[in-house]
């Protein structure tokens, strides 16, 4: 019969189906990516030092750099203005290529018991953390000193590093990144998890190497904590729960070394 003729076409796979970037597009956005994670901060920095400090009218832009970044305030409202670029770039750049940036960013709620589950890996973690920490005699949160001493608010540094700071790092790594690299793999020949742990392994890698401001010690601790994190992501299907957790980690470390520095 005819119909029969045409019935195999059902089986055509849905353009909505089809990776939103291409191998060589994803390699082009996780380049461009984490060169506009530094350029905000670049940006943000110098516009943040044009307002904030004195006698900047006369001043080069490696002064205003390189006393910006030393300073609590500037450093604070580098993070909101970096914040508010790359997360424009990210929604603006899904939707140029006809994504949902909501769905494509898992901007979705996720299950109370997983994300008890998740808090409950996290405080392990944490603590174990904090054990190396005092056995290693290490101090991760030296770089606070010069901005908790100049900055003209704390509260303004902690919710710019406990708040802020989470957010966007959460939309670029475990968001767009995320997404962009493990929609590669997923077709028939590979695994389930495949592309979860593919865009895992590289956006945690790629994130602890941003954080230029730590030693390798941090950075270690850094890329398993980023490792929980994409976990989050993948056992909730969201990424609200990796920014949750994200802040509740950075208010933790904020508030351990106010304790010390009062």
């Amino acid at each position: 019969m005819p119909k029969n003729l045409t019935a195999p076409s059902s089986k055509t796979v849905s353009p909505k189906s089809l990776p939103l970037f291409s191998r060589v597009g994803t390699f082009v956005l996780t380049v461009g990516m984490v060169l506009a994670f530094f350029i905000s901060q670049l940006v943000g920095v110098y516009s943040a030092g044009k307002l904030v400090l004195p006698a900047t009218k006369n001043a080069s832009m490696g002064d205003i750099f390189f006393f910006g970044s030393n300073d609590g305030t500037v450093v604070s409202l580098s993070i909101l203005i970096g914040c508010v670029l790359l997360m424009t770039t990210s929604v603006l750049i899904i939707r140029i290529r006809g994504g949902e940036w909501r769905q494509y960013l898992a901007l979705k709620p996720f299950s109370l018991a997983v994300g008890i589950g998740m808090l409950g890996l996290l405080l392990i973690f944490m603590i174990v953390s904090q054990a190396l920490t005092y056995m290693l005699d290490m101090t991760p949160l030296v770089f606070v000193d010069p901005l908790y001493q100049s900055v003209s608010s704390v509260w303004l540094l902690v919710f710019a590093m406990v708040v802020v700071a989470p957010i966007y790092e959460e939309v670029v790594f475990r968001g767009i990144l995320w997404s962009a690299i493990a929609e590669q793999f997923t077709a028939p020949s590979y695994s389930v998890h495949h592309g979860a742990i593919v865009a895992s392994i590289v956006t945690s890698l790629i994130f602890a190497i941003i954080h230029v401001q730590y030693g390798i010690y941090e950075i270690s601790t850094i890329v398993v904590l980023a490792f929980i994190f994409c976990y989050a992501r993948i056992k909730s299907g969201s990424l609200l729960l990796p920014i949750a957790l994200h802040i509740i980690n950075n208010g933790a470390a904020m508030w351990q070394y106010l304790a010390q520095a009062a």
